[in-house]
């Protein structure tokens, strides 16, 4: 039985993974006031635990999408952060992760997906689309095709990877703890938890690459 099925009597037209989302959203701002309500020269641990997050965070941006990718450091984080959380949530008998269901990561991918083209047309203007028809017109019947499926493959691929992983993991770890209930879990669950890591780098790392690309001058 789920956790917050109590949402679920109270509220039957809301679905289980927005409730969740919910959850993990107030968890969030509730750590971030705790850790920005008195901010100290000689921080706390929950100021101090933030701000080794945060620095690590703003270090990938920068590394990755240079310092002009600064001005999108509130979305890479908040999106790292959720996912990550989400992710992490899954693990905690009684509760689902909100990122093990299509309709959430579908939301962040659409999210990344439409702010790279409204930056590559804000930085290039009218000049942007010409990337859609290639390095000649006459190839534009063949180029604006492949080119469509190229970035609708985007979202498509960061929507299922992301649930494909998540959900084939917790999956994987209720099958084992089944069959093996006592020792044996220990490991699959570490890996899980690297698994939920490395699954919100991924999905933190190609959404700067794309709006870094989209950025970029296209030759």
């Amino acid at each position: 039985m789920h956790a917050l099925s109590f949402l679920q009597l109270a509220f039957p037209s809301i679905p289980i993974h927005v409730s969740y989302t919910w959850l993990v959203m107030l968890f969030l701002i509730l750590i971030s006031f705790l850790a920005t309500r008195r901010l100290n020269v000689k921080p706390g641990s929950a100021q101090n635990v933030m701000e080794v997050v945060v620095e690590a965070l703003h270090n990938l941006l920068v590394d990755t999408m240079g310092p002009e990718g600064k001005r999108f450091f509130a979305l890479i984080a908040t999106i790292g952060l959720f996912i990550f959380t989400s992710n992490v949530l899954g693990l905690i008998p009684g509760f689902d992760s909100p990122t093990a269901n299509l309709n959430t990561n579908l939301a962040m991918a659409l999210i990344v997906f439409f702010l790279t083209h409204i930056v590559g047309v804000k930085v290039h203007g009218i000049k942007y689309l010409k990337q859609f028809v290639g390095p000649s017109p006459w190839l534009a019947p063949i180029m604006i095709p492949i080119e469509l499926v190229s970035h609708i493959a985007r979202p498509v691929s960061l929507t299922f990877r992301l649930f494909g992983n998540i959900e084939g993991g917790h999956i994987v770890l209720l099958v084992i703890a089944f069959l093996v209930p006592l020792l044996v879990p220990l490991p699959v669950l570490v890996l899980k938890l690297f698994v939920c890591f490395i699954q919100t780098l991924v999905f933190m790392l190609l959404s700067m690459m794309y709006i870094a690309g989209a950025m970029e001058e296209h030759h």
